[in-house]
């Protein structure tokens, strides 16, 4: 079962944490516990990148699946120092420290690019010293997962989509949570709740007219079979952060603190190259099937979903000023 944090039980736990920290003699030991595969592009940079550059002084012990620690478990167990690493999302996150929410929102960062120089920018000093202060857990470094597109049913000549007033009436699956569906709407759509399981069968029939995923997932889930086009609206740029045991950090040299921060910098670069490859053979490979792929106007969508944002409930624990901060970072 899971266990609701208050801040002041995580204060006390990352404090606790302290006296246990992973040393054996003079080698750390660094669990990562993640819900990703073996084979997922975080895992392989973590494990090819991240892993040897440490190897001089932590012993890193990779564990997928969930198998080690329950999905959406991993920040708790790192606070009361069960844990050593993890990948942690801005929806994980905004659990403890609602703020959070602000990096799962429509069109707040706009590419990979500017995830990282969002993440760099003194803007996130106090959300990263938040959760140092009240959870016990670095961020060192962002890693991009990819952009979700629209994926629709339509030919491109029976609706083209450049604008979210193109997407009226049309009946756009969307994961099934509050959050979710507001962000449909805020596309311009009607966003229409539904199992992920069920979308292959409601695209073949008609139930829906499209949904929204990244092209990786539109390739898997051969989506691209009964679907005729995808806009790239990129209307959310998802990410994960490296996340770090602070107890262990503040055992570690300033050359090993040194070497941890570079190594998780370059696992996250490795990782964001060979997803950005990845999508774009992708595009390549949906045009070959007979799809249309384009961009919209992008302008257009950014504008628009920022602000349905702007005054709603999900905008209501932002900082005043930081989505001005984050959008004056991008192009």
């Amino acid at each position: 079962m899971k266990m609701n944090f208050t801040r002041r039980t995580l204060m006390a736990l990352s404090v606790a944490a302290l006296a246990s920290p992973a040393f054996a003699q003079d080698t750390v030991t660094l669990r990562m516990s993640t819900p990703a595969s073996e084979t997922d592009q975080r895992s392989v940079a973590l494990a090819e990148v991240f892993a040897p550059a440490v190897a001089g002084f932590a012993t890193y012990q990779p564990h997928y699946n969930g198998s080690l620690i329950a999905q959406n478990s991993e920040l708790e167990a790192i606070a009361s120092g069960d844990l050593e690493m993890s990948i942690a999302s801005a929806q994980e996150l905004a659990q403890f420290f609602p703020e959070f929410s602000i990096f799962a929102t429509g069109y707040v960062h706009q590419d990979a690019e500017h995830q990282v120089a969002v993440f760099n920018d003194a803007l996130m000093d106090p959300f990263k010293k938040t959760v140092e202060d009240e959870l016990g857990v670095k961020l060192l470094a962002v890693m991009y997962l990819g952009r979700r597109h629209v994926n629709l049913r339509q030919t491109k000549d029976d609706l083209t989509v450049m604008t979210p007033d193109d997407l009226a009436g049309v009946n756009l699956r969307m994961p099934g949570t509050d959050a979710w569906q507001f962000l449909g709407k805020a596309l311009g759509a009607n966003p229409t709740p539904m199992a992920f399981t069920e979308i292959y069968t409601a695209l073949q029939t008609g139930s829906v007219d499209g949904q929204d995923n990244p092209l990786p997932t539109v390739v898997d889930a051969k989506f691209y079979e009964v679907t005729n086009q995808i806009v790239l609206t990129s209307h959310l740029v998802d990410l994960n952060y490296v996340a770090f045991s602070k107890s262990v950090w503040d055992e570690l040299s300033e050359e090993q603190q040194a070497t941890v921060q570079k190594a998780a910098e370059d696992a996250a670069a490795s990782g964001r190259a060979q997803q950005l490859a990845k999508e774009e053979e992708l595009v390549s490979f949906l045009q070959d099937q007979g799809m249309a792929v384009y961009e919209p106007d992008m302008a257009a969508f950014r504008n628009h979903v920022q602000e349905q944002y702007v005054g709603s409930e999900f905008a209501a624990s932002w900082p005043e000023g930081v989505l001005e901060q984050i959008n004056a970072l991008g192009n």
